[in-house]
């Protein structure tokens, strides 16, 4: 191979190479013409991993200097981000304005393997936040707002720290986590007897789902979780609440992201889990693999010498149900010290949903966790009167009285929908709760607050927003749980060059003040299992603006992806092929130029797009319409060959030009998500 084409190869020039390539161990003299193609390969290779490595030592010179200028003080203070002693990966994203990949590419160049949902110390995601350019500022605990999780373990502590005299047993929480379409639904409906899962759009469960079975006179409690990954936040809320999981994984699919993920969740959670095989009734089943595959994940079956117990099912065919339920209420067994309550107290217990209905208005399910819920009783939230229990329903729709730890209940009542993961107690002195009107974060009965979700456009110099196209969407949902998955989802498509920006969300139907909104800010309305008012409908038809209606979270998403499909500009990308110096201007006319030259560098290609410069400057650009050398037409000319061509393009050729040679290729972006 020419010396000339590798250095075109790597943009340098011939000169540099020959210098550069005894610091590099070849031993090609400074003269060299020509290297055998497997020497040039090895040359091509060789430079191209010295310079990868002279930029990684460019970029730790880089952020070592800027952690110098951050300790010195000399970083401008619109740099600064506060973050809380402990924060998620995509959060951490959100709040730099980076990808989620970004980030994660950097924790794993500290050797921290850590998934979008995991949660980082202050330290790491601040050495995380400089080296991208950024200083990190410790937000005071003040400033910090009470997490699920936190909520959640000081429930338990509360429920936990009553006198032993006063706990009884309570029915088990048993929460059914799974990959989706693996089967976790039809398990629930072999259990309790109801058709759930064919009321399902698309067959996947969308909302998080309360229930009760009895087996052997012994009440067990049931929590159906999403498994489409738009709802990771929902699973590990399931998992909060619960005292025993069951995973569960198809036979004839195995091991899937959401199973990995899942297994991470019932760890950090330290849950007693039982594995439940399904689909053992299908062609193809095979729990053996399923075994090893969890063996690779550290769960070791019982019969191959480990602790985990795998039951193997079949959901549909109602074969391995009672084992099933035996195992675990034998775990529960295990466990009895931590699974019980005192019924005597005030009632304490955890949203598990909340929507706002037409007829009845904000209802949540609350899975009741200490005392006994009775009608009439105050609901306090987080130092708030959010209520009064006016009615209370069982899993089955039948009003009740009084719902015990360890039941679900249905209540209405609420002057406003709480968020999902809220702890609800009952208040010794009524009298001390806010006012529910004080809540600076409540918009309305449907504009709650929906945790972990924020607008893209909300954050971040307003720079990067000018830079990106934006799809901007306005989202109504019917449940808060729904809701809460959609924008999360929303929130993780990140591009370079294109985003979503949310202008507007919130529960129940879509309305006049959604369609005006749309129309003022160019944004789409997605309704999710909710309809327009026949006003907002009439509106929507005469500003020409479509409510689009979805029953699936996965078309939802879909049709978002091509919105931004559509905002993707494709990218140009140019190949640079040689050079021709003009020796002799032989025509010009309308049509374009004919002259002659000779061939400095690389090849000249009929076809191909060409600049002119002159003095280094350029001054023309234009097509290389035909080709000709020694008087006949040619495809190509190479390095040291004299040619002539009939140049077309705006402006003009003169004797000593030098054109530039190129190729350009138009290449779809992907989004890559």
């Amino acid at each position: 191979m020419n010396i000339t084409e590798i250095a075109r190869r790597l943009r340098v020039t011939p000169d540099e190479l020959r210098e550069k390539l005894p610091t590099l161990g070849f031993d090609i003299g400074r003269k060299a013409i020509k290297v055998d193609h497997r020497e040039a390969e090895r040359i091509i290779r060789r430079w191209q991993e010295n310079a990868w490595k002279q930029k990684q030592l460019a970029d730790e010179k880089a952020k070592m200097e800027l952690r110098r200028k951050i300790q010195a003080g000399e970083v401008t203070a619109d740099r600064k981000i506060q973050i809380p002693p402990s924060i998620t990966v995509r959060e951490l994203a959100d709040k730099l304005q980076r990808p989620v990949t970004d980030v994660i590419r950097e924790l794993m160049k500290g050797g921290i393997l850590a998934s979008i949902n995991e949660r980082v110390d202050f330290d790491t995601a601040a050495i995380i936040a400089e080296d991208l350019g950024y200083q990190a500022v410790k937000q005071d605990e003040g400033q910090k707002e009470e997490t699920v999780s936190s909520a959640l373990d000081q429930l338990k502590e509360a429920v936990l720290s009553e006198d032993d005299g006063k706990l009884q047993p309570r029915p088990p929480v048993v929460v059914v986590m799974g990959h989706v379409d693996h089967g976790k639904t039809t398990l629930l409906d072999a259990i309790r007897a109801t058709a759930v899962a064919t009321g399902e759009s698309g067959g996947i469960t969308q909302h998080i789902g309360a229930y009760q079975a009895v087996k052997n006179g012994r009440s067990i409690t049931f929590i159906d979780t999403p498994g489409h990954e738009a709802f990771t936040m929902m699973r590990s809320r399931g998992a909060r609440v619960a005292d025993v999981a069951i995973l569960v994984v198809a036979a004839d699919d195995g091991v899937q992201p959401q199973t990995v993920e899942v297994v991470r969740i019932i760890e950090a959670a330290k849950l007693p889990y039982v594995v439940a095989i399904n689909k053992m009734d299908k062609e193809g089943a095979n729990p053996d693999q399923v075994k090893r595959q969890l063996s690779d994940l550290g769960m070791i079956p019982e019969d191959w010498g480990g602790k985990t117990v795998m039951v193997p099912i079949s959901a549909k065919s109602n074969t391995g149900i009672d084992g099933l339920l035996d195992t675990i209420l034998l775990v529960a067994d295990i466990e009895k010290d931590k699974i019980r309550a005192n019924p005597d107290r005030r009632a304490i217990g955890t949203i598990i949903e909340s929507h706002v209905d037409k007829g009845e208005g904000p209802v949540a399910t609350v899975l009741i966790q200490g005392g006994t819920l009775k009608r009439n009783d105050i609901l306090g939230i987080g130092g708030v009167n959010y209520g009064r229990v006016r009615a209370m329903k069982d899993w089955t729709g039948k009003l009740v009285d009084e719902a015990p730890p360890g039941m679900p209940a249905k209540i209405l009542g609420f002057k406003l929908a709480p968020t999902v993961g809220d702890v609800m107690e009952v208040p010794e002195r009524p009298q001390d709760l806010k006012d529910w009107k004080e809540i600076k974060h409540a918009q309305s009965s449907t504009q709650p607050t929906v945790s972990g979700s924020s607008s893209p456009s909300a954050s971040g110099d307003e720079g990067s927003a000018k830079e990106k196209d934006w799809v901007n969407v306005i989202v109504r949902a019917d449940v808060l749980g729904s809701l809460e998955a959609i924008l999360g989802a929303l929130e993780r498509m990140t591009h370079p060059d294109v985003g979503v920006r949310i202008v507007g969300k919130g529960l129940g139907n879509v309305s006049d003040s959604d369609i005006l909104a749309a129309e003022s800010n160019g944004a789409l309305v997605l309704a999710f299992h909710v309809n327009p008012t026949s006003s907002a409908a009439a509106l929507a038809r005469d500003k020409d603006i479509p409510v689009r209606q979805y029953k699936v979270i996965y078309d939802l998403l879909d049709d978002v992806k091509e919105e931004l499909k559509k905002k993707l500009k494709a990218e140009v990308i140019r190949t640079d092929l040689g050079k021709l110096e003009i020796k002799g201007v032989f025509r010009s006319g309308k049509d374009g130029q004919i002259v002659g030259g000779v061939c400095t560098d690389g090849k000249v290609i009929r076809g191909a797009l060409a600049q002119v410069f002159r003095a280094g400057v350029p001054v023309a650009s234009g097509k290389i319409a035909d080709l000709q050398s020694h008087k006949q037409s040619v495809a190509e000319v190479y390095g040291g060959q004299e040619c002539g061509i009939r140049f077309e393009g705006r402006g003009q050729i003169e004797l000593g030009d030098i054109l530039e040679i190129y190729s350009e290729e138009k290449r779809e972006k992907q989004l890559g998500f």
